[in-house]
């Protein structure tokens, strides 16, 4: 089967397609043949060894596909089963073998490039919207903050958020980016690179700032989040794309009484029951149509080292996909 191989951590060229055996599976796991992977900003922190994996590898953490074969004792999918998943490795490849307890039923209404650009990003906006600070329809009005807003978590929190009735504004690199923003929801948008989006959340709120920021970004926008939010506020930190962010001594919150929360989907997908209820919801709020998945292109398995430079570039909007057909 063709894969795509790292044999050294470095830039986008050590991505190299190679003919590899096809895994082997054994009991409570399933051998998918891969129609479609997902690309997110950690295939690049591994890639480039910010992130520590055994080499070599196959990258990858999300796919979708159609059940091949299955082990023994699996229960949750048989073969020929339409599936999706995330956080598992190999997705970069026309095979790849998964845990069955970690596969989604993937519904005949999603094609498999949207199977494929759903369950990380959505997962993850799931959980920043219902472990921290709760947020539920109904309740009094409140502001939030979310850079790279037209990014591919960003604009499905765009959406959820505008979704349950919350003020959202957001952070973008472009005017492009700015309307596309807008239109998932977005009340206000800045620009940030042409003004400062302190300055800006202060105009906008007037003076108070907000009431909770979700930030994906990191070292370049942490320090302005303490400053652009509310007393009493909280700030979810979520991603590293410009960097980690620069350490703080904790006291430093006391002032402002905020709380800082630090994420990853890892931890928030411990058993089936919480997948498929995470997946579950963001599954509904894609039939209801109020979220929308926003496929910024497809490229064929081949290109993948122009589609990391592409999302290296911060130039994509939504998602990025591999075609693995």
């Amino acid at each position: 089967m063709k894969a795509i191989r790292i044999e050294k951590n470095g830039d986008a060229g050590v991505l190299k397609l190679q003919e590899v055996p096809k895994p082997s599976f054994g009991p409570g796991e399933a051998l998918v043949r891969i129609k479609a992977a997902g690309l997110n900003f950690i295939d690049i922190y591994q890639r480039t060894g910010r992130y520590s994996v055994p080499l070599p590898y196959t990258p990858g953490l999300e796919g979708s596909g159609i059940v091949e074969a299955i082990g023994s004792d699996v229960r949750e999918v048989k073969p020929g089963d339409r599936v999706a998943y995330t956080l598992q490795f190999g997705s970069y490849a026309q095979y790849n073998v998964v845990k069955t307890a970690e596969l989604i039923p993937l519904p005949d209404e999603l094609t498999f490039e949207e199977g494929a650009a759903f369950p990380l990003q959505g997962m993850t906006a799931h959980y920043l919207l219902t472990e921290y600070v709760r947020i539920q329809a109904g309740q009094p009005e409140m502001t939030v903050l979310v850079h790279a807003a037209a990014g591919g978590v960003g604009l499905l929190l765009v959406q959820w958020l505008a979704h349950l009735g919350v003020r959202v504004i957001g952070t973008v690199s472009t005017e492009e980016k700015a309307r596309i923003a807008s239109g998932a929801g977005a009340r206000d948008v800045i620009v940030y690179t042409r003004e400062d989006f302190v300055a800006s959340v202060r105009k906008l709120t007037d003076g108070k700032g907000v009431d909770l920021i979700y930030d994906g970004v990191g070292r370049a926008t942490f320090p302005g989040d303490l400053e652009a939010v509310s007393f009493c506020g909280h700030i979810v930190l979520f991603g590293s794309a410009s960097g980690p962010a620069d350490p703080v001594g904790p006291n430093l919150f006391q002032a402002k009484s905020l709380s800082v929360h630090g994420g990853t989907l890892f931890n928030y997908l411990r058993t089936r029951e919480e997948l498929l209820n995470r997946a579950g919801d963001v599954l509904k709020g894609i039939h209801e149509g109020w979220l929308k998945l926003r496929i910024d292109r497809v490229l064929p398995l081949a290109e993948a080292a122009e589609a990391h430079r592409i999302l290296e570039s911060r130039k994509s909007t939504g998602k990025l996909v591999l075609n693995v057909t």
